[in-house]
């Protein structure tokens, strides 16, 4: 069993050492680590202290946004054979310490992708991690209900950067956002049925270091909402756009209602017919909205067999590259 350590960065010279050199080398069940640096375009010193601490280095020539960086992180491991990725933060934020308990649940065969929760303790009860921004906290919360919603799950963390993904996790995933994976994740893995655990970790907060990827938290919440929306429409196009003609549709109906009864008592529609002709507008919404839903779930089936192909031919393309990689090892 080989184990790819995946570690996003950008910029981050002052503890992309210290968290490399911690990674542990020896876990039972696992035959080879390797620890892999995708550098999304940094400018500072990060790729050549990675490479000093023993680290496979992949560059982006600019930054990208995280979410690139992991689907390159992503692609590499699958080429390299590995049965299970673990990514984690280049900021030192999370212990590399704790790696045994996230590979834990796969190797049992209990999950095939499993999320750090850095709010829930090992008995389930929900903390505030020390020094993390309480509007951020709360946030997060917020996020992880929604992302329970969607997709018919119960989870408390849903944006931790510290995971681990099975071989047919990692087969199977297909995103879409370049500004982060996190909860995409979540929503991709849960609509194809794949098993899903979270293990409680430890997190640090430094008080005084800013976030590169929600540095604006406002900014960051629209960029993570349009994400979502995207992946709820696209896995649940009957919910969405059920729910977007149901809104218009029931004002229609109440405005058709109004003017059905003002018409019998009164006899005419005068001086409400603006009211009649919104109604008709609304419910003609309404089925659009419905029709898209239906054309889109249509789609969705296409893109479901599609989903399936992409995930033999993945398949069939990183066994030959494993294959590949053995007999240069092997000659060399």
């Amino acid at each position: 069993m080989k184990l790819v350590i995946l570690i996003p960065c950008y910029n981050e010279e002052e503890t992309i050492t210290a968290v490399i050199r911690r990674i542990p080398k020896d876990l039972t069940h696992i035959d080879e680590v390797i620890t892999l640096v995708v550098d999304d375009g940094s400018n500072d010193r990060t790729v050549a202290l990675a490479k000093e601490a023993g680290a496979l280095v992949i560059s982006h020539s600019q930054n990208r946004g995280v979410g690139s960086a992991f689907t390159t992180g992503l692609q590499a491991a699958l080429s390299m054979g590995a049965g299970i990725m673990v990514n984690i933060d280049a900021d030192g934020q999370f212990s590399p310490d704790e790696i045994p308990l996230l590979i834990a649940p796969i190797l049992t065969k209990q999950a095939d992708f499993v999320s750090g929760d850095r709010f829930a303790d090992p008995n389930g009860k929900i903390r505030k991690p020390k020094n993390m921004p309480t509007i951020k906290y709360y946030g997060n919360l917020w996020m992880a209900k929604l992302i329970s919603l969607l997709s018919k799950h119960r989870f408390t963390d849903v944006s931790c950067g510290f995971r681990a993904y099975s071989r047919e996790a990692m087969l199977w995933l297909n995103l879409s956002g370049k500004f982060t994976y996190t909860q995409e994740s979540f929503l991709d893995f849960a609509y194809k049925g794949l098993n899903i655990k979270t293990v409680s970790v430890q997190v640090k907060y430094f008080p005084e270091r800013e976030s590169k990827v929600a540095s604006n938290l406002f900014q960051y919440m629209v960029r993570t909402m349009k994400i979502i929306l995207r992946s709820y429409r696209d896995y649940s196009p009957m919910r969405f756009f059920g729910w977007l003609g149901l809104i218009p549709f029931v004002l229609g109906l109440a405005a058709g209602i109004f003017m059905l009864i003002f018409y019998i008592n009164n006899g005419s529609f005068t001086p409400y017919k603006f009211v009649g002709i919104a109604s008709i507008y609304l419910i003609s919404m309404a089925i659009l909205f419905w029709i898209v839903g239906l054309l889109a779930d249509m789609f969705m089936r296409i893109r479901s067999n599609q989903e399936k192909l992409l995930y033999y031919e993945k398949k069939r393309q990183h066994s030959e590259d494993t294959i590949i990689s053995s007999e240069n090892d092997s000659r060399s």
